[in-house]
């Protein structure tokens, strides 16, 4: 299925191609590994509730990301770059936040 990710704040599409996945958060989570394999940019990217349990986003560039109910659980995001990000009520059970640039981000919830 083709899936497009976009601006949290615009309608540009920051990144598309084909993913699967049983649910949007799913989809979307796979896209953001793909994505991010790419090389594609995700800053201010919406991700809101994707799934991303267990992801390896080691050093990804997600400031201003929207985060809002992602489930972050036992993701590695050490070293990562979520400056200004929307983390509210995301679930970061588990999650490697070492070395993560976490100023500015919206941690509520």
């Amino acid at each position: 299925m083709k899936f497009k990710i976009k601006s949290r704040f615009s309608a540009a599409v920051l990144w598309s191609g084909e993913v699967e996945g049983s649910t949007s958060a799913l989809q979307l989570g796979a896209a953001v590994m793909l994505a991010l394999r790419s090389g594609a940019n995700l800053r201010s990217a919406n991700l809101r509730s994707a799934n991303l349990y267990g992801a390896d986003l080691y050093g990804a560039d997600l400031s201003g990301a929207d985060l809002s109910g992602a489930d972050l659980r036992s993701a590695n995001l050490s070293g990562a770059n979520l400056s200004g990000a929307n983390l509210r009520s995301a679930n970061l059970y588990g999650a490697d936040l070492s070395g993560a640039d976490l100023s500015g981000a919206n941690l509520s919830g």
